[in-house]
């Protein structure tokens, strides 16, 4: 036999579940390897996470000037954003909290009962015009940011029609974040504006949820004010009183308080809010970055290490929330890989995948009922949809996580004597059930070295194919990790027209065939066939 980089996973079935084991053997040229031993428990769920726990976010700096909203009437957005869904949409961000609703006197609204989706399309030298004078915006943005200077916004009935509209045709849900920073010389929240809001939103029967505030820690750098836990907490009670009124919001979600990472004073205001507002939320919501956008490297985000930090964080809020609150729902209400608009040339390109990919899995078992990833389209370099409007890799793995992965998460532990043996990370799902039978698991798998391996399944395992979709960078390994290009199972990935995505097939490979696992690679792995008592 010829000596290879070689991966068997051997499946065998019992009674409550089976095991993988993996093993690596020498090569002709002596390279170090490792032997991984991953234990899989298919017996039953360790627990179920919301049908739209992939979702994403708008930021809400895209409204900073009125007409860049239109870019939300793109066909090619549109398609995009239709195959992420079911998932939340949130507008929110750090402009969130200058935003002030200004309604018109005369308002025609921009959609009509009468109009269709396909009604409402931008049109192209328009779309063009746009997009090359947001890339200039986005200057000004930058800049603000940076300065932690902030200018008011005023928005009209037109940014809420094309956002609803949006979230509708696209079959997502809209979160829209509400401005905190109107306070009282009390300091309570001043809800008159939103209430504003809310009543032209209700007049266009425009079904939403709402938040209330976006990072208010930070709210003493950004704006001057401080604002403690207990009082945040009371006026999301006060929100809560206001939606109870409302006939078609009455019984709409309320999220919050959108802190960043619990240390200091931040881990004060949480406690605080949840110990007077707890009772008027649905979830509690936080923001997670792995690193700082400005001073991060590459090696940063192929790091177990740095990946690992997600469940130290996690941990410490779901505590925190248990305690005071058991039950509640715990959601990531913003997260990438970079704080600070992300990191130019590493959160917009293929190594970003490698964070992304982890948090979905480690996030789902860690016990995260819902992911809003920082964001769809908006400033920053951690976009999942570029300046043009073309998808990015990040985007890619997504839709094909939304296709294959379910709301179901299995038991997976993997175990290494060596080191190198933290570089392959992986986690298990019972598949979609609307692209898989019953019984059907996905198997996600981060490969974070160089090293190639291959993996093989058993003849024993006859009755079960595998789907294999390995996600490389254009071009593959260490050479493409900065890539903005990916492919699937060697093929580019590029949309076929604005109103079209290609068709995303897996490799479909018979019970004696090997799968290849290269270096630098994501990759899902769907056993239709598995009868897992816990996807049934």
């Amino acid at each position: 036999m010829k000596s290879v980089v070689l991966v068997v996973i051997f499946l065998s079935f019992h009674s409550n579940g089976f095991h993988i084991e993996a093993n690596r053997r020498s090569t002709s040229n002596h390279m170090d390897l490792v032997d991984v031993f991953v234990e899989v428990d298919l017996s039953g769920p360790l627990r179920t996470v919301n049908d739209h726990f992939l979702s994403v976010a708008i930021d809400a700096s895209l409204a900073a000037e009125e007409k860049f909203m239109d870019l939300l009437s793109s066909p090619k957005l549109k398609t995009l954003a239709k195959a992420l869904a079911p998932a939340f949409l949130r507008f929110g961000g750090n402009r969130q909290d200058f935003m002030i609703f200004t309604p018109l006197t005369h308002h025609q609204k921009n959609v009509s009962a009468e109009h269709t989706c396909e009604d409402l399309e931008l049109p192209p030298m328009l779309e063009d015009r746009l997009k090359k004078e947001w890339t200039q915006q986005e200057g000004f943005l930058l800049k603000e940011d940076l300065q932690r200077k902030y200018k008011q916004v005023k928005f009209t009935e037109y940014t809420v029609d094309l956002l609803y509209s949006f979230a509708n045709c696209s079959g997502m849900d809209l979160i829209f974040g509400l401005n905190a920073l109107l306070r009282t010389a009390a300091n309570v929240w001043n809800s008159r504006n939103a209430k504003s809001l809310m009543q032209y939103c209700e007049s266009q029967q425009y079904r939403m949820s709402w938040e209330l505030g976006n990072e208010p820690n930070s709210y003493e750098k950004k704006a001057g004010i401080r604002v403690d836990g207990n009082q945040l907490g009371q006026d999301f009670v006060h929100l809560r009183e206001i939606l109870s009124e409302s006939k078609l919001y009455n019984n709409t979600g309320l999220y919050g308080p959108d802190v960043t990472q619990p240390h200091d004073r931040r881990r004060d205001l949480l406690e605080g809010f949840l110990e007077s507002g707890a009772k008027a939320i649905d979830a509690c919501t936080w923001h997670h970055y792995y690193v700082n956008g400005r001073d991060t490297s590459l090696e940063d985000f192929l790091d177990p290490e740095v990946l690992d930090t997600l469940a130290l964080r996690t941990n410490e809020i779901l505590e925190k929330v248990e305690l005071v609150s058991p039950g509640k729902s715990v959601w990531l209400g913003e997260t990438s890989s970079a704080y600070g608009g992300g990191a130019l040339g590493l959160s917009d390109t293929f190594v970003a995948g490698f964070m992304w990919l982890d948090k979905l899995g480690l996030g789902a078992k860690l016990g995260l009922d819902v992911i809003i990833r920082q964001v769809l389209i908006g400033s920053g370099s951690y976009h999942l949809v570029d300046n043009n409007l073309d998808p990015l890799p990040d985007y890619w793995l997504s839709v094909l996580y939304k296709r294959l992965v379910g709301p179901e998460v299995l038991e997976i532990e993997a175990f290494s004597n060596f080191l190198q043996g933290k570089r392959i990370r992986v986690y298990l799902h019972c598949s979609n059930r609307k692209s898989y039978g019953s019984g059907a698991v996905t198997l996600m798998a981060l490969n974070l070295s160089g090293h190639p391996a291959r993996i093989s399944v058993p003849a024993r395992m006859s009755n079960s194919t595998v789907e294999a979709f390995v996600l490389q960078s254009d071009p593959p390994g260490e050479e493409g990790l900065c890539s903005r290009s990916v492919t699937l199972n060697r093929e580019l990935l590029k949309m076929v027209d604005d109103k079209h995505l290609p068709e995303l097939k897996g490799t479909s490979l018979a019970p004696t065939e090997y799968l290849q696992i290269p270096g630098f690679s994501l990759a899902f792995y769907v056993l239709p066939n598995a009868q897992a008592p816990a996807c049934r």
